[in-house]
């Protein structure tokens, strides 16, 4: 791969990642994993995936010593030049550049589906948490989207078809047991619904059809035919999306 390919692959994943963050309830989202988290002054948390770095500079603006960490160089690069005061670091969910018990509070925002040993993640989250230490755990379930169309059948395969390019599309399903199983308690979930019906969602469906078609589920012809169903009813005010958000919650034993 090239460097271009790559700043360019970079810059897609910053824009997308900037557009996720302005969604309408998105900041609301974010405020609910810090108040479960009780991120406050004189804590120490990481943030996990941190991409750009917003949740770092929210939760440092509560007094909270926040670190943010994600394994691609580039995108450490960009929360740095955003938010140079913070403390950004490479490194991937496996192996945290953190001494054991060495943060109150642990998040990760739409992460785990990215992840093919989420258990793994999660021992390091033990790792590095202080006994009665909090995480949150935020993302999506890529097999659960509800957009309206004109052909259901089509897009249930192409939802499916787009899921299973991620190594783990179900996580947040999981989240639950995947926190007991860690040996995490008072595990706690709740499903935040965005509903979308305007044209900024559009660059996501039509991603979303483009990634099914990539894996031979669907055609090209298909894939035109659904995206400009879309951006049909987008023009016509009629574009409907529902997106659950899961939200998990846990605590370390003491």
């Amino acid at each position: 791969m090239t460097n271009e390919t790559t700043r360019q692959l970079t810059d897609d994943l910053i824009a997308l990642l900037d557009t996720a963050d302005r969604l309408p309830g998105a900041g609301e989202l974010r405020a609910r994993s810090h108040g479960l988290l009780s991120a406050g002054p004189g804590m120490a948390a990481v943030d996990v995936g941190c991409g750009a770095g917003r949740a770092v500079a929210e939760l440092a603006e509560r007094g909270v010593k926040a670190v943010g960490v994600d394994r691609s160089e580039q995108v450490i690069a960009v929360a740095r030049s955003r938010w140079p005061e913070a403390d950004f670091r490479v490194a991937g969910a496996y192996e945290l550049p953190l001494a054991d018990c060495a943060v109150d509070a642990y998040r990760a925002d739409k992460l785990f589906h990215e992840l093919a040993e989420p258990e793994r993640a999660l021992a390091e989250a033990r790792r590095v948490l202080t006994p009665g230490g909090r995480i949150a755990l935020i993302g999506q379930d890529w097999d659960t989207l509800v957009v309206d169309s004109d052909e259901p059948a089509l897009t249930r395969t192409l939802v499916h078809a787009r899921a299973d390019l991620t190594a783990g599309p179900r996580a947040a399903r999981r989240y639950r047991n995947l926190l007991l199983e860690a040996g995490f308690v008072d595990v706690t979930v709740e499903v935040h619904t965005g509903v979308f019906t305007g044209a900024a969602m559009l660059p996501l469906l039509t991603g979303l059809a483009e990634g099914a078609r990539s894996t031979g589920a669907i055609t090209h012809e298909q894939t035109e035919r659904w995206v400009a169903d879309q951006q049909a009813r987008a023009e016509a005010d009629r574009l409907f999306l529902a997106l659950p958000m899961f939200l998990a919650a846990a605590t370390t034993p003491r």
